[in-house]
C-alpha cells in the first residue's frame, strides 16, 4: 500500500507533483508560511484543496469537476481569477480572495515560481 501511496504522490496535478501541492496546502493550513489567515490565505487554500480533487466548485467559477483536475481547467480558472481581478468593482477582501487563488493555481502551473 505504501508503494501506491507514493506513486499517487507523485502523479501531477498541473505542473506540481501531488505531494508538492499537498506540502504546500499543509504549511499554508499550518501556518508555515507569511500570510496565513485572511481572505489571501483562505483563497490560496481553496485553489490547493480544489486542484486536488476536493468535492464542490472551483474557486472562482464555481464549475465542477468529475474527476481529476487537469492543466486546461486549472489554466481557464487562473484566467477567470485574472478577469476577476481585472474588474474595478470587485471589493478588496473578494480581490485578496481571487489573488489568494490565483497565485496557488498559478504556482501549481508551474506559471509562477512564487507559492503562496
Amino acid at each position: 500500500m505504501t508503494g501506491e501511496l507514493a506513486a499517487v504522490e507523485e502523479l501531477l496535478t498541473g505542473a506540481r507533483t501531488r505531494r508538492q501541492v499537498i506540502r504546500a496546502y499543509r504549511r499554508l493550513r499550518a501556518g508555515d508560511e507569511p500570510v496565513r489567515d485572511g481572505p489571501y490565505a483562505r483563497g490560496a487554500a481553496a485553489g490547493y484543496r480544489w486542484a486536488l480533487g476536493a468535492p464542490g466548485g472551483a474557486p472562482v467559477t464555481g464549475a465542477t469537476v468529475h474527476g481529476a483536475v487537469d492543466m486546461e481547467t486549472l489554466m481557464a480558472e487562473v484566467d477567470a481569477a485574472v478577469v476577476q481581478l481585472d474588474d474595478p468593482a470587485l471589493p478588496p477582501d473578494a480581490a485578496r480572495h481571487t489573488q489568494g487563488v490565483h497565485d496557488a493555481l498559478a504556482w501549481i502551473c508551474g506559471i509562477s515560481d512564487d507559492r503562496p
